[in-house]
């Protein structure tokens, strides 16, 4: 897998990159500002000024979102299935704060190109957790992680086999797609989000307690904000 210049790798054969954006730190500043007619502008380096700081810094402390929805990016992302349901999860439950939720992912009931899947390291298979049914604890022996990504990359060696005899012997590719192993599969996707859809994303995705493939994949959305929204990132990693 060729990962596009500028984008950012996760994992072993992920990436996120910035396709496009809208506004900047001024942004949300303004949409606040607009209610009380009032202007406001940046200084000569292209910071905010002071003033303006402490708005963005209220405006994130007291979850006062919608100005931060007239700002906008659009990421492409590559990531395993257990990664993209989870982040669609999240995608879908901010939606009471976002109505501009643009998502296009890749489908194979169109496309057949080699399938990519996710093999953990032999150092990141993790145990169950003790006092909860979801999540995880601490790593496993490397051993046993040594083990289990044999196995795994022989289960997914013999479901790609399936899988290429079904496409030959004429079956179409949405049905052949049954034999591979989905939710290490890797997909491709689209997602065009305001600002605010974005924050309350890293807010929960950063978490400690959040699946640790899925952090990766939010540090990396974390990187391109630091890079376009320097202000906004400066206030969401103080409170995170």
């Amino acid at each position: 897998m060729i990962i596009p210049e500028n984008y950012i790798k996760v994992l072993d054969h992920g990436y996120v990159g910035l396709v496009d954006k809208m506004g900047n730190d001024l942004s949300a500043v303004s949409a606040a500002r607009v209610s009380y007619d009032k202007k406001t502008s940046l200084n000569d380096d292209g910071s905010l000024i002071e003033k303006d700081q402490r708005l963005l810094q209220f405006l994130l402390k007291e979850d006062h979102t919608s100005p931060f929805r007239h700002a906008a990016l659009t990421f492409e992302i590559y990531a395993p299935l257990l990664c993209a349901r989870q982040w669609w999860k999240y995608a879908v439950s901010s939606t009471h704060i976002d109505d501009q939720n643009g998502w296009n992912e890749s489908s194979r009931r169109y496309i057949t190109e080699e399938p990519i899947f996710y093999i953990p390291d032999c150092d990141k298979w993790r145990g169950k957790p003790a006092n909860s049914k979801q999540g995880s604890s601490n790593p496993l022996d490397p051993r046993i992680g040594k083990y289990l990504s044999e196995e795994l990359i022989a289960h997914i060696d013999e479901s790609i086999h399936f899988y290429e005899e079904a496409m030959a012997l004429g079956v179409c590719a949405e049905q052949a797609r049954l034999f591979l192993p989905a939710y290490g599969m890797y997909v491709r996707w689209r997602w065009t989000i305001s600002l605010a859809g974005v924050i309350h994303f890293l807010q929960q995705r950063l978490e400690h307690d959040a699946q640790w493939e899925i952090q990766q994949f939010a540090r990396a959305v974390t990187k391109i904000v630091q890079e376009n929204f320097p202000e906004t990132y400066k206030i969401i990693l103080s409170q995170t």
